[in-house]
């Protein structure tokens, strides 16, 4: 049988303070965002929560939306009755059905809203646990830890009858804590980053780095897939590709030794910096995960993050790699990324990178590459700049 509305909860976390009525209406704006196609809808807001009548949609395409919008917290999909004890426990009945397997154990909860209701909540537990057990002679009560807890919503007009709660991504509602630039590349990592990123409130837009023709241009539609994923979670993002085979090429014919790939990690830094400026972004947000790659040791993430004055934030920075892995597979980013491509980082690079490197030196060689800044300017300027909506594949020849 199917449900005929949704409850859908944001959670004591966004319910704290002064920020509740915005976060509430950042939560509210999203879902009705992600519920834009079905045009039947109807929705009611209450404190913590929003009451989403189907009036005929289709379910299960509303129950995976549901899932991928940040700051939701749990949702239920609900059976109504009328204002009749009868109805009710049939109700009751039909919800157990519902489940994926019959439990054990279970409890009614019931909360009276309307108070003209002839029965008092304690006798509704009685009268609805006491029907469903007479249909389910194994079941057990439990009132401490049930399997299932059937709850029951006697509202003004009708009753609301659930079994299932659903859990959401949860998090800060998207945006609440301010906007990012996701150094986005097309490993494993990045993309697990760019969720976490998103799930703590933030909103990001995306910035790769490419070296065309020797990155080619399925590597770059790998990359836009990548976005596309994350963009399930935040609607749209922006996605700048950064143009940097001039100066990728220019530093290797000026120094090829092992700090090559920190100087060229310190100009994506710059380029990545100069964008957030652009854009009105307040900080970095990069896959790190320390001692992985020679750049990631703690000595390289010091002299690279140095490049420039934003917050460099690393949601990856302590997690095992199996640990990125679960996150990436959970966001179905993780087949993707282990497609095969091409990384500008791995052009050109030395037999042996710097795991320590000295930021006097690496400052220094800098200093005599006069033409650097201008390569930078350059490559800030070349940036093509395209939004990603969720489920959109836009060929990558449109962009050369």
């Amino acid at each position: 049988m199917k449900p005929d509305l949704i409850v859908l909860r944001h959670g004591e976390l966004t319910l704290k303070g002064k920020n509740r009525h915005r976060f509430e209406k950042t939560v509210y704006d999203q879902i009705r965002k992600a519920m834009k196609p079905f045009a039947k809808l109807t929705f009611l807001r209450e404190f913590g929560r929003v009451y989403m009548e189907l009036n005929g949609e289709p379910y299960n395409e509303i129950e995976h939306r549901l899932k991928k919008i940040i700051g939701l917290t749990s949702f239920s999909p609900v059976h109504t009755a009328p204002l009749e004890l009868e109805a009710i426990q049939q109700r009751a009945l039909d919800a157990m059905a519902n489940l994926e397997h019959t439990p054990s154990s279970f409890k009614v909860s019931v909360r009276r809203v309307n108070k003209q209701f002839p029965h008092s909540s304690q006798e509704m537990n009685k009268l609805v646990g006491g029907y469903v057990l007479r249909a389910y002679p194994g079941l057990k009560v439990d009132v401490n830890h049930p399997e299932v807890e059937l709850r029951v919503e006697l509202r003004e007009e009708k009753a609301l009858v659930f079994s299932r709660v659903i859990q959401g991504v949860g998090g800060f509602p998207l945006g609440t804590n301010g906007k990012a630039m996701l150094m986005l590349s097309g490993g494993i990592d990045s993309p697990a980053a760019g969720y976490l990123a998103l799930r703590q409130g933030l909103k990001v837009e995306a910035v790769h780095f490419h070296s065309y023709p020797y990155t080619s241009e399925r590597s770059q539609q790998k990359v836009k897939d990548l976005v596309s994923k994350l963009a399930e979670y935040a609607g749209d993002i922006k996605l700048h590709l950064v143009p940097f085979t001039s100066l990728q090429t220019r530093v290797h014919q000026s120094y090829k030794k092992n700090l090559l790939i920190t100087v060229l990690r310190r100009a994506m830094f710059r380029i990545t910096e100069r964008l957030a400026e652009e854009n009105g972004a307040s900080a970095i947000v990069t896959g790190e995960s320390l001692g992985q790659v020679a750049s990631q040791t703690l000595g390289s993430m010091n002299v690279i993050g140095r490049a420039v004055d934003l917050p460099v934030l690393q949601p990856l920075i302590c997690m095992e790699k199996q640990e990125i892995i679960r996150i990436a597979e959970m966001i179905d980013t993780y087949d993707i990324s282990i497609q095969p491509h091409e990384d500008c980082c791995t052009l050109f690079l030395p037999p042996s990178p710097s795991t320590n490197p000295n930021l006097r030196v690496v400052e220094a060689i800098e200093q005599s590459m006069d033409w650097l800044d201008e390569e930078i300017d350059r490559a800030v300027a070349g940036a093509e700049t395209i939004w990603i909506q969720a489920g959109e594949q836009t060929p990558f020849s449109s962009f050369f």
